[in-house]
């Protein structure tokens, strides 16, 4: 299928945030998505994964989340100790505040878009932005499915924990976590399903088995290609399911 592919700017209340946006290059209207980055941030491998949710129907933007930092760019292939506490402190400089009203705008960008549909948006996000798709799918009820691949604090001892916000989300969520991941102890998973149960929240929550953190990713040695189609299946029938 062919795409239209462009990179853009969204205005936020903050500034300037650079983005990738592509959907198909076909007559119609397509459900927008909101591609949330993991820690090492915005680059081609993540616009390669938008390019396949365009191809697959939808509209996708994929916003560079760093964007109040400036311009950063990790060459992951040889990322090292030094590297990994930049792209750690680029991470922790992120806020669910700042993801919740720099979404707003990501959300009124899609509005102007000739080529996205009116109505109900969906979401991905991987990594530090499992708890970046909880707390919008809480904060907008247009958000109507949500994904999250080895999402971390999503369950946290602190006022803004995403979890707390489970009650408030409208919308249909999709969690998959990895079965050995340093970065999620599997306590957090427990007491994710338990508040998602007690919150009555649709939703499904698996752990893959022989998987590790960052397994969806190609590029990485971690790649597990089963289980990344997997989820991949998985979160497609949800955005088909919600927003088509």
């Amino acid at each position: 299928m062919a795409l239209i592919e462009q990179h853009v700017t969204v205005t936020t209340k903050y500034g300037k945030c650079p983005a990738f946006a592509a959907c198909p290059d076909a007559p119609g209207r397509f459900p927008g998505i909101i591609f949330y980055m993991d820690a090492p941030g915005f680059r081609e491998e993540l616009c390669n994964m938008a390019r396949r949710i365009a191809k697959h129907g939808y509209f996708c933007l994929l916003p560079d989340m760093y964007y109040r930092l400036g311009t950063c760019r990790f060459d992951i292939p040889r990322r090292n100790d030094a590297m990994s506490a930049v792209i750690k402190a680029a991470m922790n400089s992120l806020s669910n505040a700042d993801v919740t009203d720099d979404t707003a705008a990501f959300i009124n960008w899609l509005d102007a878009q000739d080529k996205v549909s009116e109505g109900a948006v969906g979401s991905v996000g991987h990594c530090m932005s499992g708890r970046y798709i909880t707390t919008a799918a809480a904060r907008f009820p247009r958000m109507k499915a949500a994904a999250s691949l080895y999402g971390v604090g999503i369950v946290t001892d602190k006022e803004d924990s995403p979890h707390k916000l489970l009650g408030d989300i409208k919308g249909e969520l999709y969690y998959a976590f990895a079965e050995k991941d340093a970065s999620v102890p599997a306590q957090e998973v427990t007491e994710l399903a338990a508040a998602l149960k007690k919150a009555g929240t649709k939703h499904a929550l698996e752990t893959l088995p022989g998987t590790q953190h960052g397994f969806c990713f190609a590029e990485r040695a971690v790649y597990n290609p089963v289980a990344s189609e997997h989820t991949w299946t998985r979160i497609f029938d949800l955005w088909d399911r919600n927003l088509k």
